[in-house]
């Protein structure tokens, strides 16, 4: 859906955690510590940039006030950060707090992240300065180096308890399991994660601890489906800090832990995302991700979804559903340039802001060292795949699924029209229905839905597992404990009876 209802419930965000694929090995001594001790990480990394992380960690007395700084040895230049001021003169960077987070006592930490540019190498920094004190340099005598340190946790995903649901990947027109056996993707859409942390409300629109995700499971689904946000995620300026960064990433990191406990494959989707469109069907005219827009930008959504990537290389049962509900037919004069611009992105026609293509962003992920499967929507808010096996991108991994999204209310919303334009893709990749839906507060039409991706068997997730008015969301469920709404009646009771 466009346009989620908002909510003021607030949700507990996840700890803080850091997460990295290079760690700058810290130098420790064996008798007194540092005055302060910087890890250094990167997130990711591609072709002519990359994401990079500080945590400060202040071993002296208490401070008001803090300023790190440190140089690149090849070039690099920071072209904008986040959680500190951050600027750059020559080869030497600054971070400085920001209002709300100088305050740094004893024994505490503070992280901040950046994007910037590169060409060549990317040799990371080795000497820090906290407030014009050397870090990681034990006072006195040389120190002994003690090896890596990795203060923000495991880079690994932490697995879920029992068996887990399976390692997934592409064969043929299938998602199979590690055995080669076929895998539906069936369950429901677990909205919040895209709208409440840049609205300043919280992460989720209500509760995700185990009894909620017990609920979902108790409906008979194998799959959650979770939109996220690219600035919350990257922990952009304009997201209260609480709910954004280090805050917002432990908290998607946490939820898929525990829904993988729940036996519950992940899907995680790009939902909102930058850029500033105010064409026709235009959400809103913000240029934040604070509504649907077109396409995905070419400025944050490739790191968005490297850093996504690398957080869950990793982990096998998580998939990714690169964006939404593109609709760049919206804006374009004529379909050739719709799907080129889909596929390709750059400048398209009608969209104001530098758009990142579905080839840009498979090539993120697979950049990243993920092999995790990939869902693929096509235009008219992904309820058009006529010509999805002539644009689709290439997937090096060939792990790639085409997403499929429908309502009532859509134009491709028949027999006639599935079997025409659905049945030649779903023969030759897999066909996941991300988002299934009515605004009659009734389930006749999902009942249709589920029948012709049944009698393929095709995958589809219910929209949404939220408690929201049945007519506007539309929503499964009247409280978390999953009573069923008349709409939701249909998705519940048809995955008891095939999946008892």
């Amino acid at each position: 859906m466009r346009h989620p209802p908002r909510s003021v419930l607030l949700a507990v965000a996840g700890a803080a955690a850091l997460l990295g694929s290079a760690i700058v090995p810290v130098v420790t001594a064996q008798a007194a510590a540092p005055a302060c001790t910087v890890d250094y990480s990167v997130a990711g990394q591609w072709d002519s940039g990359f994401q990079g992380a500080v945590q400060i960690t202040n071993n002296a007395a208490p401070l008001s006030s803090w300023t790190l700084t440190f140089d690149f040895a090849d070039g690099q230049e920071v072209t904008q950060g986040w959680n500190a001021e951050w600027s750059q003169s020559g080869t030497t960077v600054t971070a400085a707090n920001e209002s709300w987070n100088g305050a740094l006592g004893t024994g505490a930490s503070v992280s901040a992240g950046f994007l910037a540019s590169y060409s060549g190498a990317n040799t990371a920094p080795t000497a820090f300065k906290l407030n014009g004190t050397s870090c990681n340099e034990e006072p006195g005598p040389t120190p002994d180096p003690t090896g890596p340190t990795d203060p923000g946790g495991p880079t690994d995903p932490p697995g879920g308890g029992g068996d887990g649901p399976p390692a997934l990947h592409v064969s043929g027109n299938e998602l199979v399991d590690a055995d080669g056996a076929p895998h539906r993707l069936l369950g429901v859409n677990r909205s919040g994660g895209e709208f409440m942390c840049v609205q300043g409300y919280g992460i989720w629109d209500g509760p995700v601890d185990d009894a909620a995700i017990q609920a979902i499971a108790d409906w008979h689904a194998n799959t959650v489906r979770v939109p996220l946000n690219e600035e919350c995620w990257l922990g952009l300026s304009n997201v209260d800090p609480a709910y954004a960064g280090d805050n917002y990433v432990a908290a998607v990191q946490d939820l898929v832990t525990r829904l993988e406990a729940h036996d519950l494959t992940p899907v995680l989707e790009l939902h909102w995302s930058w850029g500033q469109y105010t064409g026709n069907s235009a959400g809103c005219s913000d240029v934040h991700a604070t509504c649907q827009k077109p396409m995905p930008d070419a400025r944050y959504s490739p790191s968005f979804w490297h850093s996504v990537a690398s957080t869950f290389a990793d982990d096998p049962a998580v998939v990714f559903d690169l964006f939404n509900e593109p609709y760049p037919d919206r804006a374009t004069s004529t379909a050739t340039q719709a799907w080129e611009c889909w596929r390709d992105g750059g400048s398209c026609p009608g969209i104001d802001y530098e758009v990142a293509g579905m080839q840009d962003l498979v090539d993120s992920i697979r950049s990243a060292g993920s092999t995790n499967p990939i869902l693929v929507g096509g235009l008219a808010y992904a309820n058009d795949l006529s010509q999805w096996l002539t644009y689709r991108p290439q997937d090096p991994a060939g792990d790639l699924a085409a997403a499929y999204h429908v309502y009532n209310f859509n134009t491709c919303a028949s027999e006639s029209c599935w079997n025409t334009t659905l049945a030649p893709v779903a023969a030759q990749v897999p066909l996941v229905a991300g988002e299934i839906g009515e605004n009659t507060c009734s389930h006749s039409f999902v009942d249709r839905v589920m029948q012709w991706f049944d009698d393929r068997d095709l995958s589809y997730l219910g929209w949404t597992w939220n408690t929201w008015d049945c007519s506007s969301g539309p929503s499964l469920i009247s409280d978390y404990d999953g009573t069923p709404t008349s709409y939701g009646a249909g998705l519940h009771d048809h995955l008891a009876a095939i999946n008892p």
